[in-house]
């Protein structure tokens, strides 16, 4: 794990970020698949982390792929910190923001863009500032 430049307490976490979004970001949770505002959404601009706010992904990376959740080719350069992450009997590669640790969801080596990558994004996990 990384010292991020953004830290607070669980307790502090938990205040700013409601009980829900403190589940995904701080807890490592996930929401249902189909119910994320952010799943169809294809509008001009950035998707920051839903905790500190940092930019992580912009909508010209952002794709379809059916599986529930948004789901984005490539993260902004620097945005995005990798974990193993061997929970649920599989192994898997966990994204988590660079700036703070929240966790966003997992990476996946089956994407149909010419980076092959497929982000796959809890909603509740970022925000969308309009360009």
């Amino acid at each position: 794990m990384s010292n991020y430049e953004v830290t607070k307490s669980p307790s502090e976490w938990r205040e700013q970020l409601g009980e829900e979004r403190y589940r995904i970001l701080r807890e490592k949770g996930t929401e249902r698949p189909f119910t994320g505002k952010y799943n169809m959404h294809f509008q001009d601009g950035q998707y920051v982390c839903g905790a500190c706010h940092q930019p992580l992904f912009e909508s010209n990376s952002k794709f379809d792929s059916g599986c529930g959740w948004p789901s984005f080719d490539e993260a902004i350069e620097g945005a995005v910190e990798y974990e193993k992450d061997r929970s649920l009997g599989m192994i898997r590669t966990e994204i988590l923001c660079a700036n703070c640790g929240s966790h966003l969801g997992h990476v996946f080596n089956d994407g149909p863009t010419e980076t092959g990558q497929r982000y796959c994004v809890n909603s509740l996990s970022v925000d969308f500032e309009e360009e």
